[in-house]
């Protein structure tokens, strides 16, 4: 099995609405790099959960962020899954690390144990799964507005923390992301499944086909 495909299987069983979003990108290897994009998000959601003290977890942030330093220096990457895919990602489509670097900074709010309030939830949503959602966009499709794309992703992974923000955020989400192209459309597409119910996959997988029909979330 390929590097790949263990990383696609992994996203499978960690994360499967984008797994599911991101059956609709046609070609392989963009389907692949997207699949690293996501799989970047994962590992630094998992930093501030699996470290004991925050200091574990800015030491984990960290070492992404050293992975960073070198994909975009050119120097060889570590021999880590998720960090060798990022880095061919961004090196095949000439990603920019801003929106990279905004996901890791945003993960530092979730070691401070202090709850989040609206307003910092809201930036966090944005500056996590939404840069994830601008990224996708970038690379499936170099001519659409990618920044159209951060407040679906936003409003998917709010929908975790604040059902009604995420519905709200929803509505003012659906305007941009219905310009998106159709080669764009599935890295907002996992946004149609806020709301739908969990265990019913025959139900998740309409309700994202459907979205990527009508090129609406």
């Amino acid at each position: 099995m390929t590097a790949d495909h263990d990383l696609d299987a992994l996203l499978k069983r960690v994360d499967p609405d984008r797994w599911l979003s991101s059956r609709f990108v046609v070609d392989p290897e963009r389907r692949a790099d997207v699949v690293a994009i996501y799989a970047f998000d994962h590992e630094l959601a998992r930093a501030p959960k699996v470290a004991s003290n925050p200091l574990l977890g800015e030491i984990r942030l960290t070492w992404w962020r050293e992975v960073l330093d070198e994909v975009f220096e050119g120097r060889p990457v570590r021999h880590h899954p998720t960090a060798q895919a990022l880095g061919q990602a961004v090196r095949r489509h000439a990603l920019p690390r801003e929106p990279l670097e905004a996901m890791i900074d945003a993960r530092y709010r979730e070691l401070d144990p202090a709850p989040m309030s609206e307003a910092e939830a809201l930036e966090w949503a944005r500056d996590t799964a939404g840069r994830a959602a601008e990224l996708a966009v970038r690379l499936l499709d170099p001519a659409a507005d990618a920044p159209a794309a951060r407040d679906a992703g936003a409003a998917w992974i709010l929908a975790r923390r604040d059902p009604l923000a995420a519905a709200r955020l929803l509505v003012d989400a659906r305007p941009a992301a219905s310009q998106l192209s159709a080669a764009a459309f599935p890295a907002v597409a996992h946004a149609a499944l806020i709301g739908a119910p969990q265990g019913r996959e025959l139900t998740r997988r309409l309700r994202v086909t459907w979205a990527v029909a009508r090129g609406r979330i």
